[in-house]
């Protein structure tokens, strides 16, 4: 991947959709992960109006820390961008305490969806789009997101990179070492479960997975056990996410 050549087509693209949409800029979620830290940097090149938000919700302080240090970063060397921090702690319990037999999975899907509502709150105050951060493997590959949470956004500019090109961008643009090495994980967990913890499969072995997947398509050559258990969870789980990528069905009254 030349980063030089992708950051300028992913800034340009995101240009011309403000200019498409007559908004003025976007609004992007920052959590102190790096495919937030990206999308947020390649909006703000933009040159059009970005606020960054904070959403905490029972966050470890290294993910609050990771956050502020690079809304920080932004806004001492964007003029563009100003940053937001919205505490969002107080309505989770106030819904967590609504009905008392939530799923711990609900649970965690409800934090994803209140931070959507607060950032369309911020987008329709400022006529701005809301930034989606998702990666090519997170949400085209295995949908590794919350559906009308983190799924729910106006563009998503960084869906076509996979992990590691994140990680290379972010690195060329000047994102801070401390968000680039951090241990992926979506925040959403109580006891702060990694990304890995929760798929059980690595980045590194999910994308070997969509390649494969994408080049033989149901004609698999002989794979060793681990490649066998990681082909077996990208299989279940691109199958199983398919809806969060497809309008919700109509009943059609007239005709097929």
């Amino acid at each position: 991947m030349d980063v030089v050549k992708t950051s300028i087509k992913i800034s340009e693209w995101l240009q011309d959709k403000v200019r498409e949409s007559g908004t003025e800029g976007y609004v992007v979620g920052v959590s102190g992960g790096i495919d937030s830290a990206l999308t947020s940097t390649l909006c703000a090149l933009t040159g059009h109006k970005v606020i960054v938000v904070g959403l905490p919700i029972h966050q470890p302080t290294s993910h609050i820390h990771r956050s502020e240090a690079h809304m920080d970063w932004l806004e001492n060397n964007f003029s563009n961008v100003s940053q937001q921090t919205l505490d969002l702690t107080y309505l989770y319990e106030a819904f967590r305490d609504i009905e008392s037999e939530h799923s711990d999975l609900a649970l965690v899907n409800a934090r994803s969806r209140l931070r959507m509502v607060a950032l369309y709150g911020l987008a329709n105050t400022h006529n701005l789009l809301v930034g989606g951060t998702g990666n090519k493997v997170e949400d085209y590959g295995i949908g590794f997101f919350t559906k009308y949470g983190d799924g729910g956004v106006d563009v998503s500019p960084i869906a076509d990179l996979l992990k590691s090109e994140v990680r290379e961008l972010a690195q060329h643009l000047g994102v801070i070492d401390e968000i680039i090495t951090a241990t992926p994980t979506d925040g959403l967990w109580e006891d702060d479960r990694s990304d890995e913890d929760q798929i059980g499969a690595s980045y590194e072995e999910l994308e070997w997975a969509l390649e494969y997947y994408d080049t033989n398509g149901p004609y698999f050559e002989p794979l060793d056990r681990r490649q066998s258990e990681v082909l077996e969870i990208y299989i279940g789980r691109h199958l199983s996410s398919r809806h969060k990528l497809e309008a919700p069905p109509v009943c059609l009254l007239d005709g097929e």
